[in-house]
Order: C-alpha cells, then sequence, then structure tokens
C-alpha cells in the first residue's frame, strides 16, 4: 500500500464530512489535502483510543519527531527511521503548497490540550483549543486550496474554529460520557446547568437554552467567516465553503430538533452531504 493509498483508506474509513468536500478537488490538491486529514486523524485517535496518559504523551511526541522528519530537521538524529505513511505522504503536499511547520505542531499542541484539560472555565480558553485543532487545520487546508489575499487565512482560521464549534454541540452527551466538557464553565452557570445534568443526560429547558446559546456562537463564526473570505478566493476556497455548508446544516438540525443534544445525536445521511457538496460546488 502507498502513502498515498493509506491516506485514502484513512480518510474514507472515518465517515467523516471532509470527505465529501474533497470529492471535487483536483488530484493534486485532493491527494494533498487527503495526507493532512490522515494526520489529524492518527493523532486525534492517540487521544482518543489510548487509555494510558503516559503512553498518549509519548505517542503526540512521536509524531511531533514525524513532523521534524517531515520537514528535513530529524533526519541525522533519526538512525534509519522508517517516516510514517502519513508522514511520507505529506512530504510533497508540503512542498507543493509551502506548508508552514508552526500549524502542524499546534494541532499536537492541541490534541495534547485534551490530555491536560477535561474542563474549560470559560470561552476564550476554549477557543485557543479550536484555534489549534482546528483553525490551525483551516490554516493549512487554505493554502492547499490556493489563494491571493491574505485576508483568506482569516477566514480559514474562523472556519476552522466554527466547524469545531458544531462538532463540540453535536458530541455533548458522548464527551460528557468520557468525562470531557467542553462548554464553558462559567456558562454553564450562567445558566443553571450543573455538570452533572450533562454526565447523567438530563435534558430540560436550562440545557436546552445554554446549547441554543452555544448553537448561536457557533453559527455567529460561520458568518463571520464567510464575511471574511475575499471574493476572488471564493471559487478556489470552495471545499471549505462546502463544508460550510454541510455543518452549518447540521446545526440548523440540531435548533430545529429543539437543541436536544443529550438524548438525541443528529447526523445527516451520506446522500445528503453529497447533495450539499454538490449543490454548494455547483453555485461558487
Amino acid at each position: 500500500m502507498t502513502p498515498d493509498e493509506y491516506c485514502q483508506q484513512r480518510t474514507a474509513a472515518s465517515g467523516s464530512s471532509f470527505y465529501y468536500s474533497f470529492l471535487f478537488l483536483p488530484a493534486d490538491q485532493r491527494r494533498s489535502i487527503t495526507a493532512l486529514y490522515a494526520f489529524c486523524r492518527e493523532v486525534d485517535d492517540v487521544v482518543d483510543e489510548v487509555s494510558e496518559d503516559r503512553v498518549a504523551r509519548l505517542k503526540l511526541d512521536w509524531w511531533r519527531h514525524q513532523v521534524a522528519l517531515a520537514y528535513g530537521e530529524a533526519a541525522a538524529a533519526s538512525g534509519g527511521e522508517a517516516p510514517h505513511p502519513v508522514t511520507r505522504a505529506l512530504v510533497p503536499a508540503i512542498a507543493a503548497h509551502g506548508l508552514p511547520r508552526e500549524p502542524f505542531d499546534e494541532i499536537i499542541d492541541g490534541m495534547q490540550m485534551d490530555l491536560d484539560y477535561n474542563r474549560y472555565d470559560a470561552f476564550p480558553d476554549l477557543r485557543l483549543y479550536c484555534h489549534r485543532v482546528a483553525g490551525a487545520v483551516g490554516l493549512l487546508s487554505a493554502r492547499i486550496f490556493g489563494y491571493s489575499n491574505p485576508a483568506t487565512l482569516e477566514y480559514a482560521d474562523r472556519l476552522g474554529i466554527a466547524l469545531q464549534l458544531t462538532n463540540i454541540v453535536r458530541d455533548v452527551a458522548e464527551d460528557a460520557r468520557r468525562n470531557r466538557i467542553y462548554l464553558p464553565l462559567d456558562e454553564l452557570a450562567r445558566f443553571g446547568v450543573a455538570e452533572d445534568d450533562l454526565i447523567q443526560r438530563r435534558d430540560g429547558p436550562t440545557v436546552r437554552e445554554l446549547i441554543a446559546f452555544q448553537i448561536d456562537r457557533a453559527d455567529q463564526h460561520y458568518a463571520e467567516a464567510l464575511a471574511l473570505l475575499p471574493p476572488e478566493d471564493r471559487r478556489a476556497q470552495r471545499t471549505g465553503l462546502i463544508m460550510a455548508a454541510i455543518y452549518r446544516t447540521l446545526l440548523a438540525e440540531i435548533r430545529g430538533g429543539g437543541a436536544n443534544v443529550l438524548t438525541e445525536r443528529t447526523s445527516l445521511t451520506p446522500l445528503r452531504k453529497l447533495w450539499i457538496a454538490w449543490k454548494t460546488a455547483r453555485a461558487r
């Protein structure tokens, strides 16, 4: 199996909405963005699937070393270590699109935050997390898609944060079951919601008001992101626009269901995602 085939398999197997947005890219860009997404899946799985904290931290350090290998900064010290298939797939993507190293390190920093924290006191703390695990991905993605106006990078960061906020809203119950509460604690207190309400899935008016507030914030981030995207770069950035359309539809579905995320999990069918992707691609 080639590195590109490994990344393609990793992406398709995830069932993520991102897969549908990649379908409309030229082959070279699709290979690069698929390698980036596979990297994100690999480091995310370290946190989600490795139960022992020490082992998870060692694995994240190993991925930091893989990033260094991709940038040719650790070859002498590698002792002939064979790079991971994702690392090998990233090397041509880095060269082709001039991808900077810092966002890769930030992504790993964000994953490490999941080992360091399972609560966030206020939104500025959560926003930093969202920037690292998703905004940084947006910055790399925007370079792969191509842009001419530097303002597009601001759009990409803001869009990444919006996508992550949507994930947080959708996954409140699942995350709470794993003793992770991403909703800011000061906002829980403001709406009169206890942590245990989320953990025990006690749905009620105060919880739904809290979730509706989170939906409004995520939707505001989408609106701000789209307002930042320069017209001359809209065509190049259509993959991000497809993602925004799919995730905003999901957000609207959650709102339409009464903001009930504790006893119901809202999702879109693959066919609906494909329809939204096709319709959005045709409109740009």
